[in-house]
């Protein structure tokens, strides 16, 4: 098996996402905290970028959809940081 740069990033990326909802369920982070939404962005951003080798419309789609919501979650995240509801 010949693994190309995309595809690390894109392995690097599932595994991020999977130990996010992992470490979710196991009651370690909270998924309106700063930690888990970037863990989804960069993991989605890494699948995606995996998508440069072999492209997969339904995979596009997916961790598009991923990224736009975990941006704006951090986006909630921090603005209620500044109106006083602390980050983290």
């Amino acid at each position: 098996m010949n693994l190309h740069w995309y595809d690390w990033v894109g392995l690097a990326g599932t595994a991020l996402i999977v130990l996010s909802y992992f470490l979710l369920q196991a009651g370690r982070l909270h998924g309106n905290r700063l930690p888990y939404q970037l863990m989804n962005l960069l993991g989605a951003a890494g699948v995606l970028a995996s998508l440069w080798g072999s492209f997969n419309i339904s995979v596009f789609l997916l961790e598009a959809t991923w990224v736009a919501i975990s941006l704006y979650g951090i986006a909630r995240t921090l603005g209620g940081a500044r109106r006083g509801g602390g980050v983290g």
